[in-house]
């Protein structure tokens, strides 16, 4: 029996969702200025299309038994789609007026639609794209290069958007509804996602996805993007490997992620390492990795598992390193008491726009843990839990480069003190809108060069020397 005949011998038990609430997909047709007259009719193709979609649809359900889909390999299954829909036009739509170009693109949305998340598989796909964010069912922004550009696709509605939603969380065990209005979570590839419905989100649900890179980039990548010059890829090195604290501070989308991951890859693979985070996203590739998710309370409000609820057991699972994807709140205090408490070499980040306020920050996140420490006890705390500060910044034209290494020195009276080993100074901006400047070293000798001479790590004699960096 060949698969056309297994497929149509039943009708779907389980399907996508009635198109007509989940239709979507991408009008091709390209971008230009138009008269109200040509945008009306644009709207008016564009409607027609998406009817013909969601008819097609509901057709390739009474044909085909989509509860199998799933045991079969996905290639077989988008070929059995796309004839069944050569079919349903041939027999049912003969006289639909569609182009050739038309109706490959008709067979890949339906494709999507049936598989996928509907008119965002294409971004998806798309490698140049780093960040999808929908506006509600009629806006789909993608960002390119560090700069975000209005997509030539859309959602049927907001119902259609909502089935796309509920479709992602459900596949990480998570919802999201009147009652939980906003949600974490993750594609099955890594891509982290948030979401919020109305009634938050005023205008209708929104949904961000920030892509999950299938080839993480390495410090060489960093460093030819000219994200950090060369003298500070060595030094980050050493301090990873000779075991220092470090917290990367930055703002949204700044690159702390991908800086973090960066580091992680000079920890001794010997090593046990046990990572936290809200959504799962950090890509190591030691072998001896434990990876710790937390998980929202379920419909009856209980069952929640807080990052704080992680540190506190991960410290029973003897790890040689801790690794917290992002310290938000009261978390700070345990991940802080780790770093005092024999387990050198912890890394986190922060959202923080400098690396001063990156302290005022952990300030705040260990006063929300309820311990009432005096602000003087509380600063040394942090001040000896912690050695060195990063500071990744998103410049104006997009790019993302470490603008601020210091290093964490102790006290002086009531005041953390920091020095600045490397900076990045911008002097200007070009007639194309790039950011022009230049790294620097201030000259200083840190502190911890002592430490990373006694644990093995060989730096050039004159990497903290002042002056000008070439990248």
């Amino acid at each position: 029996m060949d698969l056309a005949t297994r497929l149509s011998k039943s009708k779907a038990r389980r399907s996508s969702g009635d198109l007509r609430e989940q239709a979507g997909g991408e009008n091709r047709a390209p971008m230009r200025p138009a008269s109200r007259k040509g945008r009306d009719d644009e709207r008016e193709a564009a409607e027609r299309f998406f009817d013909l979609k969601t008819k097609i649809h509901d057709r390739l359900i009474d044909l085909l038994d989509l509860s199998i889909l799933d045991d079969l390999p996905t290639d077989e299954v988008r070929g059995e789609i796309a004839r069944a829909v050569e079919r349903i036009l041939r027999e049912d739509f003969g006289r639909a007026p569609l182009s050739a170009q038309e109706r490959l693109n008709l067979i890949s949305e339906v494709q999507d639609e049936v598989l996928g998340l509907g008119p965002l598989e294409p971004f998806l796909k798309d490698e140049t794209v780093n960040d999808i964010l929908v506006n509600t069912y009629r806006q789909i922004f993608v960002e390119r290069g560090g700069r975000l550009e209005l997509a030539q696709a859309r959602f049927k509605d907001d119902g259609h958007l909502r089935k796309i939603i509920d479709r992602i969380v459900s596949q990480v065990g998570r919802r999201v509804d009147e009652s939980s209005p906003m949600v974490d979570a993750r594609l099955l590839d890594g891509s982290r996602v948030n979401a919020i419905i109305p009634p938050l989100a005023l205008d209708g649900p929104s949904l961000s996805i920030r892509k999950f890179s299938k080839d993480p980039l390495e410090l060489d990548d960093l460093i030819s993007f000219k994200a950090i010059p060369p003298q500070m890829g060595e030094v980050l090195k050493a301090i990873v490997r000779s075991r220092l604290n470090v917290v990367i501070s930055g703002g949204t989308g700044s690159g702390k992620t991908t800086l973090l991951n960066v580091l992680s890859r000079f920890i001794p693979r010997e090593e046990r390492i046990v990572t936290i985070e809200d959504a799962a996203e950090l890509q190591l590739k030691q072998v001896h990795v434990v990876r710790l998710e937390t998980r929202p309370a379920n419909i009856e409000g209980r069952g929640e598992v807080t990052q704080r609820d992680l540190v506190k057991n991960c410290l029973r699972m003897r790890p040689d390193r801790i690794i917290v994807g992002e310290v938000r709140s009261s978390e700070a205090l345990d991940m802080l008491q780790a770093m005092n408490t024999g387990h050198d070499g912890s890394l986190t980040t922060v959202h923080a726009n400098s690396p001063r306020d990156a302290l005022m920050r952990l300030e705040t996140m260990v006063s929300m843990a309820g311990m009432n420490l005096p602000t003087l006890a509380m600063r040394r705390f942090i001040s000896s839990a912690v050695d060195v500060i990063i500071q990744a910044t998103r410049l104006a034209d997009g790019t993302r480069k470490v603008i601020s290494f210091q290093e964490v020195t102790g006290m002086e009276g009531e005041m953390i003190t920091m020095q600045e080993i490397f900076s990045f100074e911008q002097t200007g901006v070009d007639a194309e809108g790039k950011v022009q400047g230049h790294f620097r070293t201030v000259g200083v000798r840190p502190m911890f060069a002592d430490k990373l001479a006694s644990m093995g790590a060989k730096l050039p004699e004159n990497i903290f020397n002042p002056g000008k960096l070439d990248v």
